[in-house]
């Protein structure tokens, strides 16, 4: 039996993974809050690509799918701006999104304030539609789900014969990592219908994603900031920045405000171990610190967790 700590969108991707590719696991995801209550959805579901693109790959394959509706996931165009031009015009990651191009003089013209910028279509995932997906499709491949608070692995040692940990800041506590701290984001959702396409200042501080039902304007990236409440300091001034980028949102109304914080540490924690609690030695895969780039690469470090288990199991096969 598999114990998976974490039920945002790390943790059940990674519970989707293993058991839709290891059927004779019995996965169960542990973890005290569920959405609509996780960091995941907060998150404003932009993917913007790194060096691998299974998730891209991934998420394109589910845009392209009778999915879609249902996981919340879809095809958005926009702009990226930048006030200087970057000393790398054409990014790595250009000929994984579609259609990219360097904007034109003309289009151009409605961001005065910027000297360059980068046109093309990529994928946003509305994170409370995909994370309740997740939860179906895991149930489907026979996985549950426990509502329980861990505060120690060896609450999970006599029940479990492995455990995921994809408890994101949790891990402070859980594995003793201190060297994880959280970035504090803040932000707003707006009535804005009309909107159809993305806006992102290259910096990344400034963004404006339309979903389905209301628009995204960000955000904060306060490091080590431990506040949850909303900062109406914060509110407003993402509220101005982003009317500067597209002055008809001041026409919008807000639905909502909110706050996340992003687990970052200054890597990625992909990696297996073993716990000793008695006479018990139970081997725990980690995945957390993912930082803000948790949509981006779910699927990507869920594969690589997936691995470690099957590497672990055809291991022990060998051994029999």
């Amino acid at each position: 039996m598999l114990a998976v700590v974490g039920a945002g969108v790390i943790g059940l991707s990674t519970a989707v993974c293993i058991a839709e590719s290891i059927p004779s696991c019995a996965v169960t995801v542990l973890a005290e809050h569920f959405t609509p209550d996780t960091t995941s959805d907060v998150a404003a579901g932009i993917l913007l690509p790194h060096p691998f693109p299974d998730t891209f790959d991934h998420l394109l394959s589910i845009c392209n799918s009778t999915d879609a509706a249902e996981a919340g996931v879809f095809l958005l165009s926009g702009w990226q701006v930048f006030q200087e031009t970057p000393s790398t015009k054409d990014p790595y990651w250009s000929t994984v999104v579609l259609g990219f191009h360097m904007m034109t003089d003309a289009e151009l013209q409605r961001f005065p304030k910027y000297k360059f910028g980068q046109s093309f279509t990529t994928i946003k995932c509305e994170c409370s539609k995909y994370l309740l997906w997740l939860e179906k499709r895991l149930k489907n491949a026979g996985g549950q789900l426990h509502t329980e608070k861990i505060t120690g692995f060896e609450q999970l040692t006599s029940s479990y014969d492995i455990i995921v940990n994809c408890s994101g800041l949790g891990s402070r506590d859980l594995a003793d990592d201190q060297s994880l701290y959280p970035v504090r984001g803040q932000i707003l959702r707006v009535h804005a219908p009309w909107l159809k396409h993305f806006i992102r200042d290259g910096n990344g501080h400034t963004y404006i994603f339309p979903g389905i039902h209301s628009v995204t304007l960000g955000g904060t990236r306060q490091k080590h900031n431990w506040e949850m409440s909303v900062d109406e300091a914060d509110s407003s001034g993402i509220f101005e920045r982003c009317c500067e980028l597209e002055p008809s949102l001041k026409k919008s109304q807000v639905c909502s405000k909110l706050v996340g914080l992003r687990p970052t540490r200054n890597s990625l924690r992909l990696e297996r171990e073993f716990f000793v609690h008695g006479n018990r030695q139970v081997p725990i895969i980690h995945n957390y610190g993912h930082g803000g780039g948790g949509i981006s690469i779910h699927w990507g470090t869920a594969l690589e967790a997936t691995q470690l288990e099957m590497k672990k199991k055809v291991s022990k096969d060998s051994t029999k």
